[in-house]
């Protein structure tokens, strides 16, 4: 039996871990190109030989207003190369190069791959930043880059002690976005800006309509806004309309004393129905990327019974919050919740390792991926 065989036959994640970690790309062949689903680098975390981040995400808030985190690593194509010996159709990236020949070469290999690339680059600040930033969104216009993504919150009930604190850093974010507009026009190169545990979807919702500019969108997290009590059909409805990318996941809840536990999990094994979701999305966008973001670490804790929880929250419909408590009792893990503590960098990766690839395989098979 070859290797691609086996890929398509064998049933257990743990099975064909071994085989696809060392095969070759072309052993391991990508049938839907650009389309395919790609790779997100939190999905890869313990690959990268990173650790999970503090309150606020696994990537430390990509690319936040102020320079720093993953967006400011320096240009490697280690991880891009790696998403290709896996099959995949696209990596999400932090800078692109800069240097003109890194640039032409890599493009060429962005095509002779026929993936898709996003990049993370920081956003300005102030105007001051805008300089760099028009170099930076050129450097990836001219690498090929399908556009960019963006992650500027953390996670609303850890970030912020008060309503009014949150809408102040709400003002700074639209303001920031605003100031970087018209260079993402100039270069006609799309921003999506993810729904990160940050805002509700109608208020992202709003925003993007306020703003009312094409090279400015969502980039679409399959299950982030569950942690805001919203069921995630409800979520992509209502941000479809500005759209442009995505992180594909599945999510897994359980009560615990303070609320509920948040984790994902393989594809399948979670309650989201992925099939709907992926068809919606690629009805709006037969090309739209889809990366995967399969983060292996514990379970999130959503302190919904807590204060803490609603201090910057209001007006979230009692009818949703019933709709959720619903979903959570009528949907119990299939099994115990991923966890690492206590787990050492090598068996992080194995755990990592085994996770992504039972959802590569699912994507195959289920979601034409």
């Amino acid at each position: 039996m070859t290797r691609r065989e086996l890929f398509k036959t064998v049933g257990s994640a743990a099975l064909i871990s071994p085989l696809m970690s060392r095969a070759k790309a072309e052993e391991i062949p990508n049938p839907h190109g650009h389309r395919g689903m790609g790779g997100a680098p939190t999905a890869f975390i313990a690959h990268n030989g990173r650790t999970i981040g503090g309150p606020g995400g696994a990537n430390g808030n990509l690319a936040r207003a102020a320079r720093g985190g993953f967006a400011t690593r320096p240009f490697t194509e280690d991880f891009f190369d790696y998403c290709h010996s896996l099959g995949l159709g696209g990596a999400e990236m932090g800078l692109p190069p800069l240097d003109p020949d890194t640039i032409r070469k890599f493009r060429d290999k962005v095509q002779a791959y026929d993936m898709h690339v996003i990049f993370n680059i920081p956003l300005p600040g102030t105007d001051a930043g805008l300089d760099l930033f028009d170099k930076e969104i050129a450097a990836a216009k001219a690498a090929g880059a399908y556009g960019l993504h963006a992650a500027l919150t953390g996670r609303r009930y850890e970030q912020f002690k008060t309503l009014s604190e949150y809408r102040e850093n709400f003002e700074r974010i639209q303001a920031t976005v605003s100031r970087a507009e018209p260079v993402l026009r100039k270069h006609q190169l799309r921003l999506a800006i993810e729904n990160h545990k940050g805002w509700r979807a109608v208020e992202q919702a709003a925003w993007m309509k306020r703003l009312s500019s094409e090279y400015v969108g969502v980039h679409f997290d399959f299950g982030n806004n569950v942690s805001l009590l919203e069921e995630p059909m409800f979520t992509l409805e209502t941000l479809k309309p500005w759209i442009f990318s995505g992180h594909i996941k599945d999510m897994a809840v359980e009560p615990y004393e303070d609320g509920f536990l948040l984790s994902e999990v393989p594809f399948g094994e979670g309650f989201l129905d992925l099939k709907k979701m992926v068809v919606t999305l690629r009805t709006k966008n037969p090309d739209m990327p889809l990366d995967l973001e399969m983060i292996t670490r514990d379970p999130l804790k959503v302190p919904i019974y807590t204060d803490r929880y609603w201090v910057s929250l209001d007006e979230i419909p009692g009818q949703q919050v019933a709709q959720m408590m619903e979903l959570i009792q009528k949907h119990p893990p299939k099994g115990p919740l991923p966890k690492t503590a206590g787990l050492n960098l090598e068996d992080r990766r194995k755990l990592e390792e085994n996770y992504n690839l039972a959802c590569i395989k699912y994507a195959r098979q289920n979601l034409e991926l």
